[in-house]
């Protein structure tokens, strides 16, 4: 193979494996519906990228080209059909990383929620402490400004998403499970197929899976060696002993291990949830053999990952964070840590449902999630790959919000409604396109201090 062409390259996952294979000297280009921060990067590196269905810039040399798309991709796309109907070599992203990390120590990071900082963090460690890693990452490294890093050692650090079964192309080495939720119902169902999803994952691993305490994994789920984590659980073989946050919310354990304790980590990104990552990205690091004190100095100096409690402003009158969440699980634990990063202070929150599929099935636990902010402005459903379904709207959230303030408005109206509304601390939570809104808030902000 010469080239190597994308069908939703601006995924992403599917960037990450477009980077790989620009850094392999493949050529590469793609296609994907929308520009975008990603889409551009993309572009400046090098990478030819096009938003228009055009089938006539698929590689014509299809002997010499693979094809690698993204099941969030329409079946009726015109560039999808002329390589399936022409014979090209093609390969949903999934398959394309199990080939990839075939052959490698591949650690890979699972879970309904937390995989992204995770597994960026266990990353972070295995480059921070010289041991080395590659990496195909779930988000933007604030460490590295990037979601693909490359190592000439034979470790890879992969993030496992169950979305369309996808982790069981993964065989790992050593993978943490951070979460077994119900979610991603539009493919599988019920909540039982998605735990028999995650057991058959927790089966492919060779040495050790390491669950969350309370997920539904069992000895006689996997062949490995099972052990557990907790953020607090003394039951769990790695936990956070007395977890404190310091002033500006940076939490501050003693860890316990199989090995004894190791003493004092300051976790480097703010927030409880950073800090409940952290010990699964240790119990990855030192299952693996990596030095404790290393460990935790890599720990020290983790900047996070954009879109995971990410701050833009920050000061005594007003602060603004931008976080991914978009399941009543994720939104529970961003809110839950701005509450203790900012005690005391009136939050608002912004929220973008994220599929109608996802709406309709957990619209009473987003209520609840939400109900524990000070103000909620809840927007429109972002669709993604899906058609409307009649009767879901936003408004399945909005009815049982019990927040002392609450607006359901367009998202086309949000700056004009932001331009009038006082702030104190601002949340955005969402995984459609509200991220393209985080610069203007942000300004607009900026321009009241």
């Amino acid at each position: 193979m010469k080239n190597v062409y994308f069908i939703g390259i601006g995924g992403i996952g599917m960037s990450a494996i477009a980077r790989y294979y620009k850094f392999k000297g493949f050529e590469v280009a793609g296609y994907d519906r929308t520009p975008s921060d990603l889409t551009a990067q993309l572009e400046k590196e090098g990478i030819s990228v096009h938003y228009e269905d055009r089938p006539d810039l698929v590689p014509a040399d299809k002997e010499n080209t693979l094809v690698v798309y993204t099941p969030a991709i329409p079946s009726d796309l015109g560039e999808l059909r002329k390589v399936m109907d022409e014979g090209y070599a093609v390969l949903k992203r999934s398959r394309t990383l199990g080939e990839i990390t075939r052959g490698q120590r591949c650690l890979a990071v699972a879970g309904t929620h937390g995989k992204t900082t995770t597994s960026t963090l266990t990353a972070h460690i295995f480059t921070e402490t010289g041991e080395g890693c590659s990496a195909f990452l779930g988000g933007i490294s604030r460490n590295y400004g990037t979601n693909l890093l490359m190592s000439k050692n034979e470790t890879v650090v992969v993030e496992a998403d169950e979305f369309d079964r996808s982790f069981l192309q993964l065989f790992p080495e050593i993978a943490v499970i951070t979460a077994v939720d119900a979610d991603h119902l539009d493919i599988y169902g019920d909540y039982e197929h998605v735990v028999e999803a995650f057991r058959a994952f927790a089966l492919q691993v060779s040495g050790t899976v390491i669950a969350k305490k309370g997920t539904p994994i069992r000895p006689e789920d996997t062949k490995a060696t099972l052990l557990t984590y907790h953020y607090t659980d003394p039951g769990a073989d790695f936990y956070a002993i007395g977890p404190k946050p310091d002033s500006c919310g940076y939490f501050h354990y003693d860890l316990k291990w199989p090995g004894g304790i190791l003493k004092d980590i300051k976790v480097g990104a703010p927030g409880w949830v950073n800090a409940e990552n952290s010990v699964a990205a240790a119990a990855i690091a030192l299952t693996y053999g990596l030095e404790p004190e290393a460990v935790k100095a890599a720990i020290g100096t983790f900047q996070g990952v954009k879109r995971r409690l990410e701050v833009h402003v920050n000061t005594p009158r007003i602060s603004y964070i931008d976080d991914y969440a978009h399941h009543p699980a994720e939104l529970e634990s961003a809110i839950t840590s701005m509450r203790e990063i900012f005690p005391g202070r009136k939050l608002t929150a912004i929220f973008q449902p994220h599929l109608y599929t996802r709406t309709r099935d957990f619209a009473p636990e987003f209520a609840a999630a939400l109900s524990k902010v000070d103000k909620l402005i809840l927007l429109d459903i972002y669709p993604a790959r899906e058609e409307p379904i009649p009767g879901v709207t936003s408004e399945m959230i909005f009815k049982d919000v019990t927040a002392p303030e609450k607006v359901l408005i367009k998202k086309e109206e949000l700056m004009d409604l932001l331009a009038d509304e006082p702030i104190d601390v601002l949340a955005s939570f969402g995984a459609g396109n509200i991220d393209r809104y985080i610069e203007p808030i942000t300004k607009l902000l900026e321009s009241r201090l």
